[in-house]
């Protein structure tokens, strides 16, 4: 038994990992509890609803009980997520506390970590975050629900989309006075901003860390209505296309149709040939290629640092119901660290991701040119996330995305042409297999990673 560092602030009950499965055991101090939240329906109802992740039970003594949950196939962070994605988790937590107060319970958790996303829909991870109501009790988990939800997404929609990744630095969600300080006085002319946020972080400068609710007697009614209010408030927060580098990237490309399909076809032939599981594409914009892989494999991460192109990407699955694929923020130069309590508490995006094959297309140029890293640190990165194959694109100094990076700076960049491309990558992969793309100089490399 490994137990994970992320569940260890629960009395309840723990994560851990057994011969590469997750399971959670429930302590005694919580058999009470769980067995009424399995009897009065409301398990089943969340599962039957795609709410909760359903679980079976594989152990049970006086001791503890061993439950294993539904696998999912990664374990993503709010501060990875775009504006929509945050929205749909907070609608669901939401949902979850007015099922839950049906059948006689509620949530007295309400963090953003409880929330995971399987194929770009949100599902509730946490089976211990349930308890009895009692009438007239407050919702004790209004306070976090404010700092984990609300105050991102009102930063988001007010001031700018990088808001999203305070939840990174705030990892117990954003202090309440914090974002008062940041949204501009319109957002506070909305009565249920004015109400959730301001008045709200008024009263937590009074009674230190507790919710103005806390010690307010609430009928069932009143509760609903809190809940509500919210979920009205949460609705109708839209976030608006902000301009941004990548967002559109795909309307100013340097390719024209022929090459486009030409790129395509040579990509499918790789993915095909190489019969990854799994696949990683890194700098993959708004998706287009992550759907063309899953043409031939079943499973798919997309990550861009770009949130108008998460944001259209996660909107098209969720559109379709794309089954496969889930789309993420990730910035390759700054990424996600492991953060919390002695820097275990949520793990750094390297120990989570990781797939049989990593596609760069159009990417290597962004990271060497407009960031400074040297070839040879870009192949760490490669050999550390794929587990077998890379498709990599390169792309050329003359190449006029290129040029345009230049055109802002001094070409320091000697070492970035064909021959130290080949040289460097070379140490950590065979090339299996390249081809140019038609009437472009690009070269799109299909390689394998050395066994150790």
């Amino acid at each position: 038994m490994n137990p994970l560092a992320s569940s260890f602030r629960d009395p309840s009950g723990f994560i851990f990992s057994k011969n590469g499965k997750i399971y959670r055991q429930i302590n005694p101090i919580f058999f009470n509890t769980f067995t009424f939240f399995l009897e009065s329906g409301l398990y089943q109802d969340l599962v039957d609803s795609g709410f909760l992740v359903p679980h079976e039970v594989v152990e049970k003594n006086k001791s503890n009980i061993i439950i294993f949950p539904y696998q999912l196939s990664f374990i993503s962070y709010p501060y990875e997520w775009c504006f929509s994605q945050l929205k749909d988790a907070a609608l669901l937590t939401l949902d979850i506390q007015l099922k839950a107060l049906e059948y006689g319970m509620t949530l007295k958790d309400a963090s953003a970590f409880n929330i995971q996303f399987e194929n770009s829909n949100p599902i509730f991870i946490d089976t211990l975050s349930f308890e009895k109501y009692h009438e007239g009790e407050p919702w004790i988990a209004y306070r976090q629900f404010c700092q984990h939800f609300l105050a991102p997404l009102l930063l988001a929609k007010y001031t700018h989309m990088s808001s999203l990744k305070y939840s990174q630095l705030f990892i117990d969600g954003i202090p309440l006075d914090v974002a008062v300080s940041q949204l501009p006085l319109k957002a506070f002319l909305r009565p249920s901003v004015f109400i959730h946020i301001y008045l709200h972080s008024q009263a937590q400068k009074i009674n230190s860390k507790k919710s103005f609710t806390t010690n307010k007697k609430f009928s069932l009614n009143s509760l609903k209505g809190l809940i509500n209010s919210l979920k009205s408030l949460v609705s109708s927060l839209n976030f608006g296309k902000e301009e941004t580098e990548w967002g559109d990237y795909y309307t100013f490309t340097n390719y024209d149709n022929s090459s486009a399909q030409n790129k395509e076809s040579i990509i499918l032939k790789f993915i095909e040939s190489a019969k990854p599981a799994n696949l990683v594409d890194l700098g993959g914009n708004n998706g287009r290629y992550s759907r063309l892989a899953l043409k031939s494999i079943k499973n798919c991460l997309l990550f861009d640092i770009d949130y108008n192109a998460i944001e259209s990407s996660y909107k098209t699955s969720k559109k379709y119901s794309e089954i496969g694929l889930n789309s993420y923020i990730l910035d390759l130069v700054s990424p996600s660290p492991s953060i919390g309590w002695l820097n275990h508490e949520r793990d750094s995006i390297f120990e989570r991701i990781g797939a049989d094959m990593v596609l760069a297309l159009a990417l290597i140029h962004h990271i060497c040119i407009s960031n400074n890293v040297p070839m040879s640190n870009v192949v760490k990165l490669f050999e550390k996330i794929t587990r077998k194959w890379l498709i990599i694109e390169f792309v050329p100094k003359n190449d006029s995305q290129v040029q345009k990076l230049l055109n802002s700076r001094k070409d320091i960049f000697e070492s970035y042409n064909h021959d130290s491309f080949l040289e460097e990558f070379s140490r950590k992969f065979e090339i299996v297999d390249s081809v140019k793309v038609h009437e472009m100089d690009r070269e799109i490399f299909l390689m394998k990673k050395h066994e150790n």
